[in-house]
């Protein structure tokens, strides 16, 4: 005979959970100590921001319109200028990876500005940093055309008025700060890690200690013995979540537009995916360092690499986008880069949050199927 559902058998076994998280400190140390760790690389030594980019400018022009236009990049915010009048120099120094571009302002500059066009420039790109060489070689020309709208060369001759001005917005992130989207990014990975990674251990933990045997001779049900090992790890992810939210806001200064009942609401979606993943893994393994390589490969890596948290996933082959519609990440990061930066967007994020369901409905009927014990 099945045992039917006792709400006091589960808060009982809740608590021999938890009691079993108070007393092992690598669970504090995944938990809380891990999650500080990954946001601080992220916020502070991992850095996508192109600023400041060294760069090389050959002057080999001494007319004034050359050298406004060497003034404008020195005084660019992109780029830290190193000024020279011949590109032998420059060709070693980016040899030696001092500069990432350099940019030649040829003889007959001033005398083609006299003719009322904008001469071309030569913008040479180290190509061993391809995301730099192209950011060097677009930002390059822009400061050209702007510096040429500034003198007046764009238009053509006999248009009357001033040349058209361009006036860019970036929008939530005004200042393209990476720490702004790689903080929320950063926070769906440590929810991987406490959802996946130690729920992976604990049923297999069971097993290896030899406690499920003890466990199958007592009246609880399935539901209760699996709700027992889901609750205590989904509080403690939530919690490690709003830790990492208050650190990411007080401490990095990412700026939080959307509310606490989104946000709780997103991941509390994530969470469904990722502990079911690691209850199936955990009771198909019964052994910890098998389940814990497998929820390394099969949650932490897909989440770091194919979510879009580092990597754009339309700059990906089309294989790997088509396999990213498998990872809950995916749709954990840009609901989480919207609470943060642009608020409470629900259309963006119910899609997210339904899909996200789905993959846990999944997850814990296999974790039901596979989970094997006698109930009578």
């Amino acid at each position: 005979m099945t045992p039917r559902f006792s709400f006091r058998r589960l808060a009982a076994l809740v608590r021999k959970e938890g009691a079993q998280i108070l007393r092992d400190p690598s669970t504090f140390l995944i938990a809380f100590v891990l999650p500080m760790i990954l946001l601080f690389l992220f916020g502070y030594a991992v850095s996508l921001d192109s600023s400041r980019t060294r760069i090389g400018v050959v002057l080999q022009d001494s007319s004034a319109p050359a050298l406004r236009l060497a003034q404008a990049y020195q005084t660019s915010r992109y780029f830290d200028v190193t000024m020279a009048r011949t590109i032998q120099p420059m060709r070693e120094a980016m040899v030696a990876g001092d500069l990432r571009a350099i940019i030649v302002i040829p003889q007959d500059f001033g005398e083609g500005v006299k003719q009322g066009r904008a001469p071309a420039i030569q913008i040479i790109a180290d190509g061993s940093q391809p995301n730099t060489a192209n950011f060097a070689a677009a930002y390059g020309e822009g400061v050209r055309a702007q510096w040429a709208a500034t003198e007046g060369l764009e238009r053509n001759p006999g248009a009357a008025g001033p040349p058209v001005s361009i006036s860019a917005r970036f929008w939530y992130n005004p200042e393209l700060k990476s720490r702004y989207f790689l903080v929320p990014g950063s926070i769906a990975n440590v929810m991987t890690m406490i959802g996946t990674l130690l729920t992976a251990l604990v049923v297999a933990r069971e097993w290896e200690r030899g406690t499920m045997e003890a466990m199958m001779a007592t009246p609880i049900s399935m539901a209760e013995f699996i709700a027992s090992k889901v609750i205590p790890y989904y509080l403690l992810a939530l919690a490690s979540m709003a830790l990492c939210t208050v650190i990411g806001v007080f401490v990095f200064g990412v700026p939080f537009r959307g509310s606490v009942f989104a946000l709780f609401v997103v991941g509390s979606a994530f969470l469904m995916p990722a502990l079911g993943l690691g209850l199936f893994i955990s009771s198909a393994t019964k052994n910890q360092f098998v389940a814990s390589q497998i929820a390394l490969l099969s949650a932490f890596l897909p989440t770091f690499l194919l979510s879009g948290f580092i990597y754009e996933i339309s700059s990906m082959p089309w294989p790997i986008q088509a396999l990213t519609y498998l990872v809950p990440a995916r749709y954990l990061i840009p609901s989480l880069q919207s609470v943060f930066l642009a608020g409470d967007q629900w259309a963006l994020l119910l899609p997210n949050i339904a899909i996200m369901l789905g993959f846990g409905v999944l997850f814990f009927l296999l974790s039901f199927r596979v989970t094997r014990r006698s109930l009578d």
